[in-house]
């Protein structure tokens, strides 16, 4: 009898929660894009929005560039001796505190850390396992950061810091469930893995049969997983996950050999990720998409870029409205208040601001 009460009492509070989110609105807020000249021609995939102001990206030719002016002037602080790699994940905490995370098998496969703003860098972490491939990180609040490998061993790997990455211990995989074949995880925007409050943290896939989205409560020791309803295959699976507190969660992607087409692109949760609720090809991103992100200080408007354009969507994650065709591939907000702002950025130096019109 007490179980049959806690599952009423949790979907009644599922319920409550779609019920909250808003209705798709019209005639709300405008949305554009503000380009911001880098004189770079890398593509940036790697991001992170600390303020309207501070904004780091990191992309290819191991190039990591800083604004702290809104855009009006980049610096580029690449780290030395990394010419050769690709940064496709970047973490910064302030101006002067970031970490960088580059991609590929083996020694390619690194993590950078400056505290002071990318006058000088220190390796924090240099992966030594062939089979080992890290996609991505993210941090909860307090400086604990996970960062993830594509299956070693029939399982995804995971490298935890305890010090906002200034050192780090791959993890046990005692705790993480079996690895599908085929299945991996997406270098796409930085946003495969995302953190939320307290030791949570989400990571989702592609390239096996289906798309599924890995959860943790405990900091990255212990993981469960659920199915998605979304596209799968070679090139198709979640690209992006972004989520509001504990329970409500977006997830987009699609195939990206197929650009410009919904395939299965988008989907949401109010469980935490225990179940995902398919978006209709009518109401979802106009093609496939690689980063999303919550608006700062709104429960449920996100917005998700793509090669193809960018959307956005007032009713968390239902209904999604195509407001730019510009190539984007990743999208991030940091900020509060007057001093938030979100921004994109992408292929042949590309990186932008969010403008809101009202």
């Amino acid at each position: 009898m007490r179980i049959l009460r806690v599952a009423a009492i949790a979907a009644g509070g599922l319920l409550v929660m779609s019920q909250l989110l808003p209705a798709q609105a019209t005639g709300g807020p405008s949305y554009r894009w503000s380009m911001t000249p880098t004189g770079s021609t890398a593509q940036f995939r790697g991001l992170s929005a600390v303020s309207k102001d501070v904004a780091w990206v990191g992309g290819s030719a191991g190039q990591v560039l800083r604004t702290v002016d809104g855009g009006k002037h980049w610096q580029n602080v690449s780290p030395a001796g990394a010419e050769t790699v690709q940064f496709r994940d970047v973490q910064a905490f302030d101006a002067q505190r970031a970490v960088v995370l580059s991609i590929g098998p083996g020694t390619d496969s690194r993590i950078y850390r400056t505290v002071n703003g990318g006058k000088s860098w220190t390796q924090t972490f240099g992966n030594t396992d062939e089979k080992a491939f890290y996609d991505c990180f993210a941090f909860n609040a307090g400086g604990h950061g996970l960062a993830l490998s594509d299956p070693v061993d029939g399982k995804f790997r995971i490298a935890a810091s305890t010090d906002g990455g200034k050192s780090w211990k791959v993890q046990s995989n005692a705790g993480m469930p079996a690895a599908l074949p085929g299945e991996f995880a997406f270098a796409a925007s930085g946003t495969c893995l995302v953190a939320g409050p307290g030791r949570t943290a989400w990571f989702a896939t592609g390239g096996g049969d289906r798309p599924r989205v890995f959860r943790t409560f405990d900091g990255g020791r212990h993981w469960k997983v659920g199915d998605s309803p979304m596209a799968s295959g070679e090139a198709a699976g979640i690209f992006s996950l972004a989520f509001r507190g504990s329970l409500f969660g977006v997830a987009v992607g699609g195939d990206f050999l197929k650009p410009t087409e919904a395939v299965k692109a988008a989907s949401v949760t109010y469980d935490g990720g225990r179940t995902w609720k398919l978006i209709p090809a009518d109401k979802a991103p106009k093609g496939y998409r690689s980063g999303s992100t919550f608006l700062p200080g709104s429960l449920a408007t996100v917005v998700a870029v793509g090669p193809s354009g960018s959307d956005v969507s007032r009713d968390g994650g239902r209904s999604w409205n195509q407001f730019s065709d510009a190539n984007f591939d990743s999208v991030e907000c940091g900020g509060h208040g007057v001093q938030a702002g979100c921004w994109a950025s992408g292929a042949k130096g590309a990186v932008a601001r969010l403008v809101v019109g009202r």
